[in-house]
């Protein structure tokens, strides 16, 4: 994509995307003519940081620099061994888990700025977790604010159209009610027993994995109860939408974080005459762009697309409406993935629903979603998404009446 982009803005320059095999990316990166412009991922660069930080660069950019929000990830640590006389990290999401992902962004573009890990824990992290000191998080703000550059896209592209969000609720089936009912049931015995066998934060895996369960529920209980056959009302609701969008000539990515769930609806638009194109993670990065050229050409009505594998780096404004079947933790996830189609280039109003299953865990989640929104806008102006580690008070929401 990025060659693509570079071809088309700044065809001057010569680019070099180092891929392929081993032998063919040494090569590539050994070649004695010279080239302006670098490209390569993440996964490849901590492959080869051994060619790269031999050389001397005028700049480096991350792309998605969240790709590096866990310092001790060889993605981090490969970064930050490349030599370049000045360093930019461009992301949507310079925080989505913790304040931690912050402090790595910074200690690639500006290292020692804030010392070291354990320093910047001690001052601003701690504190400011624990919501003990309002100074800590203006202190905070204070120091990044030189250094970050944020532009909404309603301010810098006034040529993009609107973008409409709606949240679409789905009742259960009756038949999905009464297993989400028992199982919750199951979930919350299953929470209190673990926490008081292990404690609440030895126990994160496990609640976890419960929790999974439940919002695997809320989108179809064939995802994990083999020969369930009482159907699915998110399910029901998502058929409409589609049905409804592509007879009024809208095209449409849906996304969710269960491949199993992609899997199903497969066969739904199947029976509905509905023409698709399918990624998740498998998918090779060669494929991806066949793809995604194919749908922004015009042919096949809706893309499937895994959250995690297709949320960043791919232009799709061949579509103008974007269906999220399941609520992620971090809403920051989700926008990065809706601005899939909503980005430049894109000449409709874009229609974005949320749909959610009536009377589940699904619809705390968007309240706490929303709790979380006012530390990121205190830390980088304007309104961010931001979904902190759960505290146990939080998570014992979930499991409430």
């Amino acid at each position: 994509n990025w060659q693509e982009e570079a071809a088309r803005f700044t065809p001057d320059l010569k680019v070099l995307v180092v891929a392929g095999q081993p032998g063919e990316r040494q090569a590539a990166l050994n070649d004695s003519e010279p080239v302006d412009v670098i490209i390569t991922s993440y996964g490849l660069l901590k492959r080869d940081i051994e060619l790269y930080e031999k050389m001397k660069l005028k700049y480096c950019f991350l792309d998605e620099a969240q790709n590096v929000k866990n310092p001790q990830t060889l993605n981090a640590q490969a970064v930050k061994r490349i030599r370049a006389e000045a360093c930019f990290a461009l992301t949507g999401t310079p925080i989505e888990n913790s304040l931690t992902e912050l402090w790595s962004i910074f200690d690639f573009i500006l290292p020692g700025y804030f010392r070291s890990h354990a320093s910047y824990v001690k001052r601003f992290e701690a504190p400011i977790a624990k919501q003990a000191d309002a100074t800590a998080l203006k202190e905070l703000g204070r120091h990044i604010r030189p250094f970050v550059l944020r532009r909404m896209k309603q301010t810098v592209l006034r040529e993009l159209p609107e973008k409409i969000e709606s949240k679409l609720t789905a009742p259960m089936t009756p038949e999905q009610a009464r297993i989400y009912a028992a199982w919750l049931l199951t979930a919350r015995r299953e929470f209190e027993q673990e926490v008081d066998e292990h404690g609440f934060e030895k126990s994160r895996i496990k609640i976890l994995a419960i929790l999974t369960r439940l919002r695997q529920l809320c989108c179809h209980p064939s995802l994990f109860i083999e020969n369930y056959t009482g159907g699915s009302g998110k399910m029901e609701l998502l058929a409409d939408v589609v049905r409804d969008a592509v007879a009024a000539k809208h095209r449409l990515l849906i996304f969710s974080q269960f491949t199993g769930l992609l899997a199903l609806i497969k066969p739904m638009l199947d029976s509905l005459q509905i023409s698709w194109h399918y990624l998740d993670g498998a998918t090779p990065s060669q494929e991806r762009m066949h793809l995604v050229n194919s749908f922004n050409r015009g042919d096949k009505d809706v893309f499937l697309i895994s959250l995690k594998a297709g949320g960043a780096g791919l232009n799709l404004t061949g579509a103008d409406m974007v269906v999220h079947c399941d609520p992620w933790w971090n809403p920051a996830v989700e926008d990065q993935a809706t601005d899939r189609a909503y980005r430049i280039g894109q000449k409709n109003v874009v229609q974005v629903f949320k749909l959610v299953a009536k009377g589940t865990i699904e619809e705390k989640i968007l309240v706490m979603q929303e709790r979380k929104r006012a530390l990121i806008d205190s830390l980088i102006q304007p309104g961010e998404s931001f979904i902190g580690k759960m505290t146990e008070s939080e998570i014992r929401a979930l499991f409430g009446e």
